[in-house]
């Protein structure tokens, strides 16, 4: 069972910035493949974690001795992988089939005892049960509700929760391309602000750290596909899409780390 939406203002302002950028029903019926799904490849993590303000907080709260972390909208376990060799044992949480099967993989290959949780967050926080820390990264912007969502993360934390999400609403880089090709102009994106005026709002007073690094590095190709499939174009239309993704020029993340302890 749903747990029941979050209905202060800044809840409601964070369901309707999201609610107002949907992608039109026209333009999605026309998309020749789901804008919304994500190669697992793409996300499986690397042998050596990258250091991060995010590592940084997450080891701080398991401590020398480490723990057991929850990895909620694991994808194929970047968040908590990273936190080894510390983890004892790590949960990961997908809605996504096929990413669940990319963490088990990557936690096999390092020997990691795991286990993996099929469902949305938190309509599966009962299966998932408790960590000491729990990690969820870059699905803030996915959650309607985020304020439910963020305190079924604090109930399943022992010791502490790590958030990281962008800074502003990740899809927002592609809203000229949006209106180059469709026409379509984009509402203004959801930015972490309103996300933290959500966490508040439910109780919740976190650390904040703010950073920047490079646009995560893709193969040509890659970056072509993740584009078309963003936009709801097909494979035909791929030149007219490597000249107005170029024409962008280079892009920088600027992401947030929000951590709080239980």
């Amino acid at each position: 069972m749903s747990p029941p939406l979050t209905t202060g203002p800044a809840a409601q302002r964070w369901r309707g910035l999201l609610q107002a950028r949907e992608i039109p029903a026209e333009i999605r019926a026309a998309a020749p493949r789901d804008p919304h799904r994500h190669d697992p490849g793409y996300f499986v993590p690397p042998v050596t974690p990258e250091d991060t303000p995010s590592r940084r907080t997450g080891l701080q709260l398991l401590g020398p001795d480490g723990g057991t972390v929850l990895d909620v909208g694991c994808g194929a376990g970047a968040a908590g992988l990273a936190l080894a060799p510390r983890v004892q044992h790590l949960t990961g949480v997908d809605h996504a089939e096929d990413m669940l099967r990319a963490f088990e993989q990557a936690c096999a290959q390092r020997g990691l005892v795991h286990r993996s949780v099929s469902g949305p967050w938190p309509q599966v926080a009962a299966e998932a049960g408790v960590a000491d820390v729990v990690v969820s990264h870059h699905v803030g912007y996915n959650t309607l509700d985020l304020g439910s969502f963020v305190m079924a993360l604090d109930a399943a934390a022992r010791r502490g929760v790590v958030v990281e999400l962008h800074a502003v609403h990740p899809g927002a880089w592609l809203d000229p391309l949006w209106e180059h090709f469709h026409g379509l102009r984009r509402p203004p994106p959801a930015t972490v602000d309103d996300a933290l005026a959500v966490v508040s709002e439910v109780g919740i007073h976190p650390e904040v750290q703010r950073w920047t690094r490079p646009a995560r590095p893709r193969s040509p190709e890659a970056e072509v596909d993740f584009s078309l499939r963003r936009l709801c174009l097909p494979i035909e239309r791929r030149g007219e899409v490597i000249e107005a993704v170029a024409a962008l020029g280079p892009r920088c993340r600027e992401l947030v780390t929000v951590s709080w302890s239980t």
